[in-house]
């Protein structure tokens, strides 16, 4: 998948990857390190991190990671649930790319990897302090709803109905 517009001046491609290459391992690190910041009471990875990386691997889900020319700068998993409805989990774009459009890019590839799926139902759940995100998934369509799943960070539930 391909990205448009580029962020900044740089084209962004967004592919798939295995969620075990070190692209998508120094995402998802840099991912986790970021929440147990931003986190009231810091994050603890085995209570957050739900899954392994299997879940990210078709059939199951897709890990997607978003390289700019200077290597990773944003990515985002998404895994097919019980119910018609699939997932998007850990999206994450680096601080210095952001504001330019590449969460939407990376949102909107994760709904493209759902669709190709069958799915026409997206979730997502999310923590109060990740104002930004709330932002964007209200832009992009999502809608509160009530909370699907026990994620011990999670205090926002969304979805979106997809085409």
């Amino acid at each position: 998948m391909t990205g448009d517009p580029p962020v900044g001046s740089a084209q962004i491609d967004i592919v798939p990857v295995s969620p075990f290459a070190p692209d998508a391992v120094y995402c998802l690190a840099r991912y986790f390190d970021e929440l147990d910041i931003r986190f009231d009471d810091g994050f603890e990875r085995s209570s957050g991190a739900r899954e392994g990386g299997e879940a990210y691997i078709p059939p199951d889900g897709v890990f997607l990671v978003a390289f700019g020319s200077g290597g990773p700068v944003g990515s985002g998993g998404i895994t097919f649930r019980a119910g018609d409805f699939a997932e998007i989990r850990c999206m994450w774009v680096d601080p210095a790319a952001r504001g330019r459009g590449l969460g939407r890019q990376i949102l909107e590839a994760l709904e493209t990897v759902a669709v190709g799926a069958g799915h026409a139902i997206v979730r997502l759940d999310s923590n109060r302090a990740l104002t930004e995100a709330h932002a964007l998934y209200q832009r992009s369509g999502y809608t509160e709803i009530y909370r699907y799943n026990d994620n011990p960070y999670a205090h926002l539930w969304f979805e979106k109905l997809l085409g």
